[in-house]
């Protein structure tokens, strides 16, 4: 899989009831264009209102997780979203006739298996990760739940459940890598104590409920009248009130299945996030609340973050040295404003500056207070975008990019000697008639400094 953004390559549907209503219920999956993100339409309501599968969407956490938007709700889509983001689909349209999704078989396998067999298609944007540079902890005290992430080169999920039961008491799942979601947690199903139904069926819920679409638990024995009158209520057969253990139809799939499952609906309330996470997710007695407390967590640092500050390792050998540079850019000493070039893609680059004590400028700007003129930060990011610009051309050494306009510049704090700068320069549209159009920002850390947008023009050398 590579860091493009995909889709579904073409549509597909499935039918089943709903857990909670009972209803019958048609689900479709589209295509959807690049940046589209996960959105789900009620095709059954007269407006069809679109509601955005974002964590600051999710209005309830109990038995499933249901996001709304003006009075339109839609409930149990954690295991269709775990599906999706587990198969690395980015963008996806998804049109269900009911007020939830149909449970299906309890896991998210059937979502997979289309997906599988409709395939997918490779977009033209780059994935926007949302990377895991420090560690993140939330808690739940009432409950005991706990979720630390910590910074790692992919997406790892750990998770640990601990119950009060003879039958299920503690297991641990992990998902060391995204591409193992299929093979190791999709197929894992829902669960449910019997303890538990007779007070979800007074709440009207799990109407849709049976021994087919989840792992039932029978570990403390009640009197084979009230078993039978459970078992009338929730229209399945009869069973012998003395056997304790797991009574669902289908056996276990995995000896740890509910520790799998758990870890499949933190997948699916962090694709609620809104971006594929690279970092390493640590869950102890999770459940959707925590879970989407933490995918809150992240959406408000994403809002308030338009872009992450790139990561930087200076072990790393750059993509363009200084004299790879030099031999794309006509500039020279004292003008020359960037170092390195440390991550090319298709539609943007990062690059590197060192602000030096010993910069020229620094002499007259100012000689007891020196601080990087705004300009020339300005400039450093002309030179990084000219790069890009260059990086799409057939024998860059040949032309050289001008710049015509600079718009929205901002500048958030001061540069002073000793800072490393990094910088994100990101086409904002195609080149076009040998225009370019780019949008740049300037960090020092992780602290925003200044942002512009720029147009340049592609000039082939005489």
């Amino acid at each position: 899989m590579t860091n493009k953004q995909h889709t579904l390559k073409e549509s597909f549907s499935l039918q089943g009831k709903g857990l909670h209503t009972g209803l019958k219920i048609n689900i479709n999956f589209l295509p959807a264009p690049d940046n589209h993100g996960y959105k789900i339409k009620r095709i059954d309501l007269p407006e069809q209102p679109v509601i955005d599968a974002l964590a600051e969407n999710v209005i309830q956490t109990q038995r499933g997780t249901v996001i709304a938007k003006n009075g339109v709700q839609i409930s149990t889509i954690e295991h269709a979203m775990a599906a999706l983001y587990g198969m690395q689909i980015d963008n996806c349209l998804i049109e269900v006739d009911a007020p939830e999704f149909p449970i299906l078989d309890g896991s998210s396998m059937q979502y997979v298996n289309e997906i599988e067999r409709v395939g997918l298609m490779e977009q033209q944007t780059d994935r926007d990760y949302y990377i895991i540079k420090n560690k993140i902890e939330v808690k739940d005290e009432e409950t005991g739940s706990s979720i630390v992430v910590l910074p790692d080169d992919q997406f790892v999920v750990n998770t640990l459940i601990a119950f009060d039961s003879a039958i299920l008491d503690s297991q641990f799942a992990t998902l060391e890598k995204i591409e193992d979601f299929k093979k190791d947690i999709a197929s894992s199903r829902t669960f449910v104590f019997v303890r538990e139904i007779e007070p979800l069926l007074a709440n009207n819920l799990i109407k849709g409920g049976d021994l087919d679409n989840a792992i039932v638990i029978y570990e403390r024995q009640i009197s084979q009248e009230r078993f039978d009158h459970l078992a009338d209520k929730m229209n399945v057969d009869h069973k012998d009130a003395t056997q304790l253990g797991y009574i669902m139809n289908v056996p276990l799939v995995f000896p740890n299945e509910p520790a799998r499952h758990k870890l499949l609906d933190i997948i699916g309330d962090l694709a609620l996030t809104g971006k594929p996470i690279r970092g390493r997710v640590i869950a102890t007695c999770p459940g959707h609340k925590i879970n989407n407390k933490l995918a809150r967590l992240i959406r408000k640092d994403i809002k308030l973050n338009e872009v992450q500050a790139p990561v930087y390792d200076p072990n790393i050998p750059p993509v363009m040295d200084i004299n790879r540079i030099k031999e794309l850019l006509p500039h020279r000493y004292p003008f020359l404003l960037v170092d390195k070039i440390i991550e090319v893609g298709s539609k943007y680059i990062v690059g590197v500056k060192n602000v030096s004590v010993n910069e020229p400028f620094f002499q007259g700007h100012f000689p007891e207070e020196p601080v990087m003129p705004g300009v020339l930060l300005v400039e450093s990011m002309a030179q990084i975008g000219g790069l890009l610009v260059l990086n799409q051309v057939d024998e860059p050494q040949r032309f050289s990019t001008y710049f015509m306009k600079i718009d929205a510049v901002k500048f958030r704090q001061k540069v002073v000697p000793g800072d490393t700068l990094k910088f994100r320069l990101e086409f904002i549209s195609d080149i076009r008639r040998g225009i370019a159009n780019m949008k740049g920002y300037c960090f020092v850390g992780e602290k925003l400094v200044c942002e512009a947008e720029f147009m340049a023009q592609i000039i082939k050398n005489k």
